[in-house]
């Protein structure tokens, strides 16, 4: 009896010693890093009816706890198929998009053809901490799945670009030579076999890598954790740099040592929301002086940018005291940090995993304004696209004052008999359209349902200022198209 006892305390103790060997079992290219197969395939913005042609993708990912992957929100942008693959055995599994941020430039995937398709792999702890000096791990594969280890040394961290020109995150430079290989789209960068960051983009000719730090991903993933990911805040201002002693003088920050002043304060996002106002002077965030330059002093990287007190370690709905300086006088704000959704702006940064909103009518194609579509215009986009649109881009406050939720343009006109003599016209600014002011593509759908008679009146901010479209023509044309293309308008 007393043996029969003993045998399964000693299974017990058995299994409790696999389970720690398990957890104690080490990170490796091989057990906690993945190949990511994506296919993409993203809305036509001259056709917005129809997709551009399928592409694909091959990229690397970190194995997080809880059989999820992390990738960069480059690697998911417009995914129709995104595939999961061990570099060790080949092995693949059908994955889906948990959440993605495409401001950090960070998502999450998890399988969805097999459950336990990741269990075999071992997952990566943060690494936090990155200072000048440490030496971190890019990990990749060769073709056959051999791992590739390349060291490199962390140098300096500046606050910088990841993926979109809006959105200025913490980036961390690193110096070594990196290699590429097979499918290192993105390479997770480990410590001391924690991840510390993603390297993001490097330059063979500098040899200085960019990597996207661990302290940026412990921030998206904390906000994950609830399922309700509410995103990076926005502080939204403009501001001038202070360096000027006649300027200072004006400001009356003689007897200041740093500061900078307000030029602009964007509506909806949080410096709006506190009250802070154009022609304020911020001196201080939470207790850190801000110099005439607009950065702070960092505990580890020395001279950051303002802007990492406010997506460093706050999230959204916190609170920061922000210390001013309004017409001479110190003021104390609280300051709610809240963020602006990229599809609230005048004019959408970006457009990935969605189609642009537009409307046919009679052939003439109607559509919201987007920062893509003004890039359509080449490299040189800022010097190349309308005078009009370039405008509105740099300054929309001038037509949110009017009300506009979106910037609606009559972007082309298709070869119709409705459209006969406006083939040319293309990019206006659409004002009115039968008489009804038009804030956004939806108003232009439903003023298309209420012609003035027989004529659609079609009003523009320039030349050729208006044009009639015949409502019975228009009608036919659009039957015509819409059993062509299947599709002639797409309101949300």
């Amino acid at each position: 009896m007393k043996i029969l006892m003993k045998i399964p305390i000693m299974l017990l103790l058995l299994a409790a010693m696999v389970t720690a060997t398990i957890k104690a079992a080490p990170t490796s290219a091989e057990k906690s890093v993945v190949r990511v197969n994506t296919t993409m395939q993203a809305f036509n913005l001259i056709q917005p009816w129809q997709k551009s042609a399928p592409s694909s993708r091959l990229g690397l990912g970190a194995v997080l706890p809880g059989g999820r992957v992390l990738v960069t929100a480059q690697m998911v942008t417009d995914a129709t198929y995104i595939e999961l693959e061990k570099a060790d055995t080949a092995a693949k599994a059908i994955a889906k998009v948990v959440a993605v941020d495409y401001e950090a430039n960070l998502a999450v995937l998890q399988p969805v053809s097999d459950a336990q398709f990741l269990a075999d792999r071992v997952p990566f702890e943060l690494a936090d901490k990155l200072q000048p000096g440490d030496k971190v791990e890019a990990w990749q594969f060769e073709n056959n799945g051999t791992p590739v280890t390349t060291e490199i040394k962390v140098s300096k961290a500046e606050v910088g670009r990841y993926f979109l020109d809006s959105s200025m995150f913490l980036t961390v430079r690193a110096n070594g030579t990196v290699q590429y290989r097979s499918g290192s789209f993105t390479l997770p960068v480990a410590k001391d076999r924690q991840l510390a960051g993603l390297l993001v983009s490097y330059s063979s000719k500098d040899q200085v890598s960019s990597i996207l730090p661990a302290s940026i991903i412990s921030h998206f993933l904390k906000d994950l954790e609830d399922g309700e990911y509410a995103g990076f805040p926005n502080l939204g201002i403009g501001y001038s740099q202070t360096l000027d002693e006649q300027f200072r003088k004006y400001l009356k920050l003689s007897e200041e040592k740093g500061g900078i002043y307000i030029n602009e304060v964007v509506p909806g996002a949080s410096a709006a929301a506190a009250g802070l106002k154009a022609g304020d002077v911020i001196l201080d965030i939470d207790g850190n002086p801000i110099d005439a330059r607009g950065n702070y002093d960092h505990p580890v990287w020395g001279k950051l940018s303002l802007s990492h007190l406010v997506r460093g370690k706050p999230f959204t709905g916190d609170n920061l005291q922000v210390g001013i300086l309004r017409n001479g006088k110190k003021q104390l704000i609280s300051l709610k940090l809240i963020r602006r959704p990229a599809e609230d702006w005048l004019i959408d940064p970006y457009m990935f995993d969605r189609g642009p909103k537009f409307a046919v009518v009679g052939g003439l194609v109607f559509q919201e304004l987007t920062l893509p579509f003004l890039k359509l215009f080449g490299n040189d986009w800022k010097n190349r696209a309308p005078i009009k649109l370039l405008m509105a881009n740099a300054n929309p406050e001038m037509y949110e004052k009017q009300g506009r939720r979106k910037l609606v343009l009559m972007v082309r006109a298709i070869p119709t008999p409705a459209t006969l003599g406006y083939e040319k016209l293309s990019t206006l600014i659409v004002t009115k359209f039968n008489g009804k002011a038009i804030n956004d593509i939806k108003d232009l759908h439903e003023a298309s349902l209420n012609p003035e008679g027989n004529q659609h009146r079609i009003e523009f901010e320039s030349y050729p200022k208006l044009i009639f479209v015949d409502v019975n023509l228009a009608a036919r044309v659009d039957a015509a198209l819409e059993q062509r293309f299947g599709i002639i308008r797409r309101l949300d």
